[in-house]
């Protein structure tokens, strides 16, 4: 069984190759076809979104090099990291689900 975050990474690769048959289809036929699988890719996302909302997470690293390395996967995966004001420079929040923590990080 693929692991929700694995699921959802295939779900967008088929989402992003869905827009662009929808966006170059030469036919009405291929756009309408490519409209209707790309309601279903969206509808799975959110299904999937429901299931395991994201959380905000803090990460605190030990030093400056640990946190880069970590912030590097993060955006890797498309998690925008971030920091509140007056957070420690070592001090990464990010807004992910649980099963990308246990599966992922």
């Amino acid at each position: 069984m693929l692991s929700p975050v694995n699921d959802r990474d295939k779900l967008l690769e088929k989402l992003r190759r869905i827009e662009a048959l929808f966006s170059g289809g030469s036919t009405e036929g291929e756009r309408a076809a490519a409209g209707e699988a790309l309601g279903r890719i969206q509808a799975r996302l959110r299904d999937l979104e429901r299931s395991d909302p994201p959380i905000e997470f803090r990460f605190t690293m030990s030093n400056a090099w640990s946190r880069k390395l970590f912030v590097a996967l993060l955006r890797r995966y498309g998690v925008r990291p971030y920091r509140y004001h007056r957070q420690r420079h070592t001090t990464v929040m990010a807004l992910v689900s649980r099963s990308f923590v246990d599966a992922t990080v």
